[in-house]
């Protein structure tokens, strides 16, 4: 008998469904062994030796494993590709004694896909386990570990107790203060803009048209200074003669993207689903194990020959043979560090189109397979051709000596190609026939005022796309990262499901830079992701990269523990006196946050959450009428608004209330357990 051992049990389903009565499938239902969470479980003095043990909820599932393993004539080891199943890979091996084995009954097999072909395939190139990629893994959970837990005490000393540091994590949190910071020094600026409404005497036909130049000089994005100079732009429009100076018709081809990758999977399903990019995985993965799609956790855009060849048959199928290109689309990967064994992100078959996806009658999985689906099929139709026209009308004032150019386009598609499977949202414009010098009239000038803008804060795609930018974590380290920096207070999402610091996190950032500059250095960062990669490609012993970092950070932290006082908050007395005992109330701070506390503590222990300016718009709870409406967070992290005098008053709710203050809302609450 030959056991396969893989890390889920839906992966585990899947797989047994391909191979014949000699095989018996099992799940060590993800890691088996880790770092203990109590202590730092690292021994600096002998080569960073992680002491690593086998967590209680494990043991019972190890002692069966190694039953099974004893029975059988071969293990298989088929964990996940990358480097986190290589490295469940080995720790399986030293929990099930698999060492002691002579090498040909301990296989490692990888694929890219749950199908039968690629297991098949899989089952005829056994490996041995990939040290080199267990280091690199070992590496980063080995640096991770020493950050975390070295740092953390220094920030409890310093700041807050409970408060945590980590590597990656820090990294992130930064990028969201230095543009909070952006956004506060922001002075915006005024400008103005001008279009115009023109008619040819006799028709109908109006062209909206937008000021572009003056004297033939360029306008630029933000038009014109002040009012003051709009209206007299406005008055010298107004005494102008028009007529059309160009037309000019000019086609374009755009060309698909190419099929995702993690991390541009996990952007599109914050922009187009609003998932959270731990969403995005966590339903990726359950398409993956149930071998609708390949590994979720990729940094490449290659595809495989047969791949290609079924999108090109679905294709001349069922969109006809003017969709199907005379080569294969062959994208390149940007990453430098991908490599080109693996593959995008892409259904394992598309004949399975998202008309056709039946699987546990899910929408969440549906609409996420729909994404993966038609980019990919699109990744392979012809380039969309469309064709614009622009018409400019030349104004002249000759009292003003001046003369004003307008100019108004529109845009019709010749050839969909790619955008049969995935249509733009813009409406097609189509301008009216016009002729060079025909006169016409303006119906009507209007100057619009605006205001510039300061730097949008990042929502979870913008995250994303910026950590890949600057090489900060790879594909399995951005969902998490994002989670960690939510569940650790450091930051929350606005209304507008943008990332904003808070108070906490402000400090907590503001400490880490003055004093450990390089934690929270973005090139840093980015270089010890290289040293991993070159770790992964048995360039360097992890053991060296981990000791050239380690040396110096413990030294500035030891005197840093010593030199660096301790962010002292004075107690503020607010202006509210405590409703149980009548003593002012305190402004103190938690982890969480600022919130108003007795002053009579201990024996009073009354507290209160301070809203802020949004919460405070929220106005009164509709059911009890006296709570004020505040948002919280379920056990799963997500958003629900609940009353302020929460047990008395159980008003619950997923959505935004639109109650205002005296106004009659809906009665009563909605389950908000999240279970």
């Amino acid at each position: 008998m030959k056991l396969v051992i893989v890390e889920s049990p839906t992966k585990a389903k899947t797989i047994s469904k391909f191979l014949g009565k000699g095989y018996q499938v099992e799940s060590s239902f993800g890691h088996i062994r880790d770092l203990p969470k109590s202590k730092l479980a690292i021994d600096i003095e002998h080569d960073f030796e992680p002491s690593y043990i086998i967590p209680v909820k494990a043991k019972k599932r190890v002692t069966q494993m190694k039953k099974d393993a004893a029975k059988a004539d071969i293990v298989i080891l088929a964990s996940d590709e990358d480097r986190e199943g290589e490295a469940i890979a080995y720790h399986l091996t030293e929990a099930l004694k698999l060492k002691d084995r002579p090498e040909a009954e301990v296989q490692r097999i990888t694929f890219h896909e749950i199908t039968k072909t690629a297991i098949e395939e899989a089952l005829k190139h056994p490996r041995k386990i990939n040290d080199a990629l267990v280091h690199a893994q070992q590496a980063r959970r080995v640096l991770d570990r020493l950050v975390g837990y070295k740092l953390s005490p220094f920030l409890w000393e310093k700041v807050m107790k409970r408060l945590s540091a980590g590597r990656v994590q820090s990294v992130a949190l930064r990028i969201i203060c230095d543009r909070e910071a952006e956004i506060k020094k922001f002075i915006a600026e005024e400008y103005w803009t001008m279009s115009a409404l023109f008619k040819e005497k006799g028709s109908d036909i109006v062209i909206d048209a937008n000021l572009v130049s003056i004297n033939n000089e360029a306008l630029g994005k933000f038009g014109l200074p002040t009012e003051k100079i709009a209206q007299e732009t406005k008055e010298q429009l107004t005494a102008s003669t028009y007529a059309i100076g160009k037309i000019e018709e000019r086609e374009s081809k755009k060309n698909p993207l190419a099929p995702f990758t993690t991390s541009t999977l996990q952007q599109e399903g914050s922009k187009k689903l609003r998932y959270s990019a731990k969403q995005t995985m966590a339903i990726a993965q359950g398409l993956y194990e149930k071998g609708l799609i390949t590994y979720m956790r990729t940094d490449s855009v290659n595809l495989s020959k047969e791949s290609l060849e079924a999108a090109k048959k679905w294709i001349v199928e069922n969109l006809g043979e003017q969709y199907a290109t005379d080569t294969p689309r062959v994208f390149k990967t940007k990453s430098k560090l991908a490599q080109e064994a693996h593959e995008a992100i892409r259904p394992t078959n598309p004949a399975i189109s998202p008309e056709l996806f039946t699987i546990d009658d899910d929408p969440k999985a549906k609409k996420l397979y729909e994404l993966i689906w038609r980019r990919f099929i699109a990744s392979q139709l012809p380039q969309a051709t469309h064709k614009t026209t622009t018409i400019e009308v030349v104004g002249t004032n000759a009292t003003a000596n001046k003369t004003f150019e307008f100019r108004a386009s529109g845009t019709v598609t010749v050839f969909d190609g790619f955008q049969k499977i995935m249509p733009t949202s813009g409406e097609e414009k189509v301008m009216p026939r016009m002729t060079v010098g025909d006169i016409l009239h303006a119906e009507k000038i209007i100057p619009v005022q605006h205001f510039t803008e300061p730097p949008a804060r990042y929502d979870e795609a913008g995250l994303i796309k910026i950590l890949e930018e600057y090489g900060i974590g790879r594909p399995s380290t951005y969902a998490p990262t994002i989670s960690t920096i939510q569940t650790r207070n450091y930051v929350e999402k606005t209304d507008q499901r943008r990332f904003k610091p808070t108070e906490i996190g402000e400090a907590v950032n503001e400490m880490l830079c003055a004093h450990f500059p390089q934690i929270v250095d973005v090139q840093f960062t980015a270089k010890m992701e290289d040293e991993f990669d070159e770790i992964a490609e048995g360039n360097k012993r992890w053991q060296d990269v981990i000791g050239t970092f380690y040396g110096p950070f413990e030294k500035n932290l030891e005197a840093k523990m010593k030199e660096v006082p301790k962010i002292e908050r004075a107690l503020e007395v607010s202006d509210e006196v405590c409703p149980l005992c009548g003593k002012q109330m305190l402004i103190k701070y938690s982890r969480f946050g600022k919130f108003l506390a007795c002053s009579g503590f201990p024996e009073c222990r009354h507290t209160k959450k301070i809203l802020t300016e949004e919460e405070k718009a929220l106005g009164k709870c509709p059911t009890c009428k006296e709570g004020d409406i505040i948002k919280k967070k379920s056990k799963r992290g997500r958003g629900f608004y609940s009353c302020s005098r929460y047990p008395d008053c159980d008003y619950a709710s997923w959505k935004k209330p639109e109650t205002k203050e005296g106004s009659e809302g809906e009665e009563g609450g909605e389950n908000t357990s999240d279970e």
